[in-house]
């Protein structure tokens, strides 16, 4: 059985989020406040599968508990819940790990849908068999299909789950030109509710994390009113 970690402090909307997930199939554990949930994920240790978390807070608000959470585990989703619809809370929140983000109020089905999505893609690779040593090599990266690992120049880079299947992607698909659409149905899935954006903060922080020079790409190009493409940068 899958398990969400609900961490929000209005009483009523936890409660009718634990309830409806209940009734879809999830074990859950529900907390009020940041603190809580770092300690309940470390009680676990690491036997999440989703974690959902309110950003307005008292104490530690869900932007630490989701940088806090996503130190611990790249494989564990992520999905931010808050009141507000300000653009760079949404920014911010993607930019620190999370997977996903829905603004309050939130309809419960679509709430459910996006955790059965992530479920969904965590256990397809999982369940994803390759050879032993199944590896694409392009340029300094080389990516391990069975181990999901991503090397630069031979040192790991630390992906989530959503980088991870990115990367994998672009590099199934080199110098191929993806629109953003293609990969947010690819990676999120064919049903999902969101904005292309997200695809475009992720980018962003991928960049951050295997690019020489972030504000200066060679390696995923920008393809300007369309979408990215992979180079080896050679």
């Amino acid at each position: 059985m899958k398990r969400v970690l609900v961490c929000e402090d209005e009483d009523s909307i936890r409660e009718f989020v634990v309830l409806n997930l209940k009734r879809s199939g999830y074990d859950v554990v529900d907390v009020n406040c940041g603190e809580d949930a770092v300690k309940a994920f470390d009680a676990t240790g690491d036997d999440f599968d989703v974690a959902l978390l309110d950003i307005m807070m008292p104490g530690m608000d869900g932007f630490a508990v989701c940088r806090s959470l996503r130190e611990r585990s790249a494989k564990i989703g992520i999905i931010m819940l808050s009141a507000k619809s300000q653009e760079m809370d949404k920014v911010s929140s993607l930019m620190m790990g999370a997977d996903d983000y829905m603004t309050k109020p939130f309809s419960i089905s679509e709430l459910v849908a996006r955790v059965d999505a992530i479920c969904r893609r965590v256990s397809l690779m999982d369940s994803q068999k390759t050879d032993k040593g199944d590896e694409i090599t392009s340029g300094p990266f080389v990516i391990n299909l069975k181990s999901r690992v991503l090397l630069k120049n031979g040192k790991p880079v630390d992906l989530t789950q959503v980088e991870y299947q990115i990367m994998e992607f672009f590099l199934k698909n080199q110098n191929t030109a993806l629109d953003r659409m293609t990969i947010l149905r690819r990676i999120w899935g064919e049903n999902y509710y969101g904005e292309e954006k997200i695809v475009d903060v992720n980018i962003r922080r991928i960049r951050m994390k295997i690019e020489d020079e972030p504000s200066n790409p060679k390696y995923i190009i920008t393809i300007w009113g369309y979408g990215y493409k992979w180079s080896s940068g050679e």
